[in-house]
């Protein structure tokens, strides 16, 4: 097959419905986010995820990830809004991706503050993709 043949190739349909199912994960993410809400967030997490906070507090478990959460969300979105948008996708099996996002903090009156990379390490259980092995890092301005 030659390069140009590849390219002209028909993406497949598994790979394409898993992509899918990653950016609904990211963007269930920013949805409880945005929201505040705790519990649909920590949905979004294995029983036994770890979670590395941008401030580099780490959290092993969902009731740790969980005891944190619910300190922090409420009320956060008075400070602003923040979007998350997947950037890269890394299959490393087919039931496990590591999933680059970047993620951008906006004041209240709308204009950009801070950015963030976090690197979500998924897998996929029963049919859904559950958040794993996570890290969320601030971007810093040089």
């Amino acid at each position: 097959m030659t390069a140009q043949e590849a390219r002209t190739e028909a993406p497949d349909p598994t790979r394409v419905a898993e992509l899918a199912a990653l950016h609904a994960l990211v963007a269930a993410v920013e949805h409880a986010q945005q929201n505040e809400l705790v519990d649909e967030f920590l949905d979004l997490f294995r029983e036994d995820a770890i979670w590395t906070t941008g401030h580099g507090k780490r959290l092993f478990g969902r009731d740790a990830i969980a005891e944190f959460t619910a300190q922090v969300l409420p009320g956060s979105s008075t400070l602003g809004t923040t979007t998350y948008e997947l950037e890269h996708v890394l299959f490393i099996r087919p039931d496990v991706a590591a999933v680059k996002v970047r993620q951008r903090f906006f004041t209240a009156d709308g204009m950009p503050e801070s950015e963030g990379s976090p690197m979500y390490v998924v897998a996929k259980e029963a049919g859904r993709w559950l958040l794993t092995a996570n890290q969320n890092t601030p971007v810093l301005s040089t």
